[in-house]
């Protein structure tokens, strides 16, 4: 099932207060950004700021299928290009989820060990690669680089570099100290979620590599969503087994409309199971989370919210099935969309600028069994 909808909004209205959440910001302070001041330096890769008129007005018609490739099944499973190399150091970030490498440049790897990247990456979940040249690289090449995992998204709503609407860019600029203004109506900042869910194609092998970074904050949280399916019950699995849930990028859209920013292509909501399979590794995940997931198909209102709220309560909970990666200067941290969710932390209020951006190539519609 899918839908396509026009969102009106008069621009500049207080965001809705659902269970969607968001604090992105729509305008940067070229001056600062571009020169520096008395108190910040100039952003670091000027030329992945990000601008929301690269369409300049006209909106993307609404996304086909495409065939994915998983590359991952296609990998030597020892990971020679990955494990077998000399100098290469990789310690697990919890036991749970998650690893770091140091001593490995992403941007060298050849198609075979982009195979056993994807392979790694859907093992371990979530994977931070340190002392990477990949944002210095040209974006046409990162670009390239990326496609490999799959079609490039573009972000409906989001900031992207100039001539790069491809680039999902998170951007909160030096001398910015406007995250106070998001506690004016929240009392905490997670928003637990899986990428762009609402797309009938999600993502699968995700980039997402620093700029620039605060000293302190702005952590990722990471959760293992095969690990918070194997966790549940026999009993409970089997129930959720066959159950699908719509997911929607209307609220999304509301809140971008509400905060000045575009509508690149009109919001859709697709339904897709609860569980899904991993092609790759086999292994089942859950499949849903607070920002995008809307009700279950099937089930009256208010048994599917009391669904809903026992697996996000079961996500938010599951701290030992979480890790928390910080960043720093030259960080590329690769997921796997399909078996994780993740959260920005929105803690630093000192004015630091934070300046991320995300390589997004989709991959195959889920489906519970393979």
């Amino acid at each position: 099932m899918s839908t396509t909808a026009t969102v009106t909004v008069t621009p500049q209205e207080k965001p809705p207060q659902g269970q969607y959440k968001e604090f992105a910001t729509t305008k940067i302070n070229k001056d600062i950004e571009f020169n520096g001041s008395d108190k910040s330096t100039p952003a670091s890769f000027p030329n992945y700021l990000p601008v929301w008129d690269n369409e300049k007005g006209k909106k993307y018609p609404p996304l086909r299928p495409f065939e994915h490739y998983e590359h991952g099944k296609d990998a030597d499973k020892t990971l020679p290009e990955i494990l077998g190399k000399e100098g290469v150091q990789v310690s697990d970030i919890t036991a749970s989820i998650g690893a770091e490498v140091k001593g490995l440049q992403l941007s060298q790897l050849s198609d075979a060990g982009k195979d056993q990247l994807a392979l790694f990456v859907a093992q371990k979940k979530v994977v931070a690669f340190r002392d990477q040249d990949f944002a210095s690289l040209p974006i046409p090449d990162a670009l390239k680089y990326a496609e490999y995992f799959g079609r490039h998204h573009i972000h409906p709503a989001s900031g992207a570099p100039t001539g790069h609407p491809e680039v999902h860019v998170v951007h909160r600029g030096a001398e910015d100290t406007t995250a106070k203004d998001f506690f004016e109506t929240r009392t905490n900042s997670i928003t637990w979620h899986s990428d762009v869910t609402y797309e009938a194609q999600p993502p699968g092998t995700t980039f997402l590599y620093s700029l620039d970074v605060p000293a302190a904050g702005g952590d990722t949280l990471f959760l293992n969503q095969a690990a918070a399916y194997k966790r549940l019950s026999p009993a409970f699995a089997k129930r959720l087994e066959g159950l699908t849930a719509v997911h929607s990028g209307h609220d999304q859209a509301t809140a971008a409309l509400a905060r000045g920013s575009i509508i690149r292509r009109d919001p859709v909501q697709h339904e897709h199971p609860i569980v899904r399979t991993h092609p790759a590794t086999g292994e089942k995940a859950l499949f849903v989370n607070p920002q995008f997931t809307r009700y279950i198909v099937g089930f009256k209102k208010e048994e599917s919210d009391m669904l809903l709220k026992f697996l996000y309560d079961h996500i938010a909970l599951c701290q030992d099935l979480q890790c928390r990666l910080k960043w720093d200067k030259g960080t590329v941290v690769v997921w796997d969309n399909r078996v994780t969710a993740h959260s920005q932390t929105l803690d630093w209020e000192d004015g630091q600028r934070r300046h991320i951006a995300r390589i997004t190539p989709q991959a195959e519609r889920p489906t519970e069994v393979f």
